[in-house]
């Protein structure tokens, strides 16, 4: 109910600032009104032990979850990204709109118990079944918000403008048919997903140009015009063979073209951006733009391993994302991006920033303050900000007795998504004991819908 405070004590807490203690917290209308230190708790408060802020999703495609493990098996000739695709193109055809609100909501929840509160959603399926438009260009676009609205995770809804089958212009395939757009009618999506998400609260809209094999340079201009002051995500550099055709096509690889053509700046997040050079990496690193690292995906379709070491010395912004959403683990995604540079550099706690530096910590607030960036909204557990946060439940044995940064690293690197007990969406929880408020009614109705869509 609009002006009703709720209030919440937390015995401990990730700030800003860094770990508090007896922290009272002060929602109102979703929003953090007052945190108070070294307080004792009152008779009205919730009361927690462990309190994190909830983390950004920076990048998914919802509708891949209904196809996790679809693409294990063994083909004929050599298995890849490409190969993988064919599968998606195959898949993608069974969907309508209701199908899509259903499998998305499933997504959702799963990700809201898993510790994401914010989903940056790459949203590149617009047209029906047959390539036709529907009367309403953003009706694929509204399917995205109103799973969002049933989950209640907050959304930045990322329209994809996708005309290209490759480097240059080359005209789409018929596999693409239900992604192709032209610079006018992306323009009106753009804004009909503005008004289909103006209902949730604190939504952002921002665009996303597929990839630079399926943009050509003049509607890349084009496109900044229509993303404002949103966010801009972009597919670049996922692949080895990707970074060939862009150097056949431009003499120069992804990474290094965009940097080269286009103003990067803070709005901007480059999705994998895996295959750089070094001097590719301390640029990125420092043009303000966050690097969108996926490393469940990127590890399921054998793309490779983020070049970390150059980006994050020169000071790059990253945060994780669960794109194909193969599997939706928070947690898993950080683990796997520290566990991947240390098999790279046969070392260990490559993220962490100083001698006796937390890695988990280092992660966690990383990938909180990147996360947030991408996805146009101001993270953490501050007044003014959205009431987004998560408890941890301090009687599992791999966190249980440790306190501040060691419980990142417990959770990180032992115990996962299992201690995560509650999750608050704008001061709501919305998970409890590690389930969703209503994750009975949502997989009900996504069994259901497996029956009829799966081969």
């Amino acid at each position: 109910m609009v002006g009703i405070d709720r209030s919440f004590h937390l015995t401990q807490a990730l700030l800003p600032e860094g770990w508090g203690r007896d922290i009272r917290m002060v929602v109102r209308d979703g929003t953090i009104l007052s945190l108070d230190a070294g307080v004792l708790a009152e008779k009205e408060d919730e009361r927690i032990a462990v309190a994190l802020p909830g983390l950004a999703n920076l990048h998914s495609h919802a509708f891949q979850r209904a196809m996790a493990g679809l693409a294990e098996v063994r083909g004929y000739g050599e298995d890849s990204f490409w190969t993988w695709r064919e599968v998606m193109y195959r898949f993608v055809d069974r969907l309508t709109p209701r199908e899509l609100r259903i499998i998305a909501s499933q997504a959702y929840v799963e990700m809201l118990e898993s510790g994401f509160t914010r989903v940056g959603e790459f949203h590149y399926l617009h047209h029906a079944p047959d390539g036709r438009p529907f009367g309403d260009v953003a009706e694929m676009s509204g399917a995205i918000v109103d799973a969002a609205e049933l989950s209640g995770i907050a959304l930045t809804l990322l329209p994809v403008f996708y005309a290209h089958a490759g480097f240059g212009g080359s005209p789409p395939s018929e596999d693409q048919r239900r992604f192709i757009l032209d610079v006018p009618r992306f323009a009106k999506l753009v804004d009909r997903a503005r008004d289909r998400a103006s209902r949730l609260p604190d939504a952002k809209v921002g665009i996303a140009p597929h990839s630079l094999r399926a943009v050509t340079p003049d509607e890349l201009t084009d496109l900044m015009a229509i993303a404002g002051e949103g966010p801009i995500h972009i597919h670049v550099a996922e692949q080895r063979r990707e970074v060939d055709d862009c150097v056949a096509w431009s003499g120069a690889r992804p990474v290094e073209w965009l940097l080269d053509h286009v103003a990067v700046d803070r709005r901007w997040c480059f999705v994998h951006a895996t295959h750089m050079t070094d001097h590719e990496a301390e640029r990125l690193g420092a043009s303000g733009a966050v690097a969108g690292l996926c490393p469940i995906t990127e590890a399921n379709l054998g793309d490779g391993i983020f070049n970390a070491a150059p980006f994050i010395a020169a000071g790059g912004a990253y945060g994780v994302g669960s794109d194909s959403n193969i599997r939706i683990d928070a947690t898993e995604e950080l683990r796997l991006l520290e566990y991947g540079q240390r098999l790279k550099a046969m070392g260990r706690n490559r993220f962490a920033r100083t001698p006796g530096g937390s890695t988990g910590q280092a992660l966690f607030s990383a990938a909180l303050a990147g996360g947030a960036r991408a996805l146009g909204v101001d993270g953490g557990l501050k007044v003014g900000a959205a009431a987004d946060f998560l408890s941890l439940d301090a009687r599992n044995p791999a966190i249980s007795g440790r306190s501040g940064d060691r419980l990142l690293d417990g959770l990180i690197f032992a115990s996962g998504r299992g201690a995560i007990d509650c999750v608050w969406r704008r001061g709501e929880k919305l998970v409890a004991g590690g389930r969703h408020i209503r994750r009975e009614s949502v997989v009900k109705d996504y069994l259901a819908l497996l029956e009829t869509i799966l081969p």
